[in-house]
């Protein structure tokens, strides 16, 4: 594939470097405003004309992801960025009426099992309490992940909770229908999730370890690799292959 890369942060590098060794081409990066980092491929901006490309991967932030969608390129996209979650998925589904589109807040397939076994589990355990905890490393902006959004709308799916971020605000005891939400910012962690159902004498936890950034970017290749033969419409985990 030739693979136009959007940003190139520590994901996008990840990226390159793994696509390289599986035989692929890097043919630029995609940046929302000029810079004095020395990169490694040709820049070009949102508004520019691309080079020929057969996928798109975003690794990037809105302010490089939205104007991207919108333009009129027709190359497919693979979108792994957090931040905007609605207003991204509803510009890749108008884009995807003329080209093929991917989005994902977690390029993990592992996390996609996560999300699978957390739905099938919340029907079963519907009288325990429900808590979710991500952990990443110190230099992370955004909190809480958007694979912890993702995790806590797939149990929406199947149980109304009310999300809570802040126990320090009131002075109460929890409710049944609160899903607290923690988050652990430190160090090196690459990226944990977990999902504790708590019961009377009694606890489940299902918990994601992320032990390298290069599950998420072979998980972007991988995706890309399949989205390039597909038809024009919106994909996710669940309905690519």
């Amino acid at each position: 594939m030739k693979i136009l890369l959007a940003g190139f942060g520590a994901m996008n590098e990840r990226v390159a470097k793994l696509a390289l060794d599986k035989g692929h081409e890097i043919t630029g990066i995609i940046l929302s405003r000029t810079t004095e980092r020395q990169l490694p491929y040709p820049v070009y901006y949102v508004d520019d004309e691309f080079p020929e490309a057969d996928v798109i991967i975003d690794f990037s932030n809105p302010e490089i992801t939205l104007p991207l969608i919108q333009s009129k390129h027709n190359i497919p996209l693979v979108i792994a960025t957090t931040g905007e979650k609605e207003a991204i998925i509803d510009a890749l589904k108008i884009k995807a009426q003329h080209t093929p589109t991917f989005f994902s807040a977690n390029m993990s397939y592992g996390v996609h099992i996560l999300t699978e076994l957390i739905q099938y589990a919340v029907p079963l355990l519907k009288d325990y309490d429900i808590e979710l905890i991500e952990r990443h490393h110190n230099k992370k902006v955004d909190g809480p992940s958007g694979t912890l959004v993702k995790l806590l709308d797939a149990i929406q799916e199947k149980r109304s909770l009310n999300p809570v971020t802040d126990r320090t605000l009131e002075d109460k005891a929890r409710a049944h229908d609160d899903v607290g939400i923690s988050v652990v910012r430190g160090g090196t962690i690459t990226g944990e999730h977990e999902v504790l159902f708590a019961g009377i004498d009694e606890t489940i936890q299902i918990i994601h370890r992320a032990q390298s950034k290069d599950i998420f970017a072979n998980g972007a290749i991988e995706v890309a690799e399949q989205l390039i033969n597909k038809h024009n419409g919106y994909y996710t985990f669940e309905n690519l292959s």
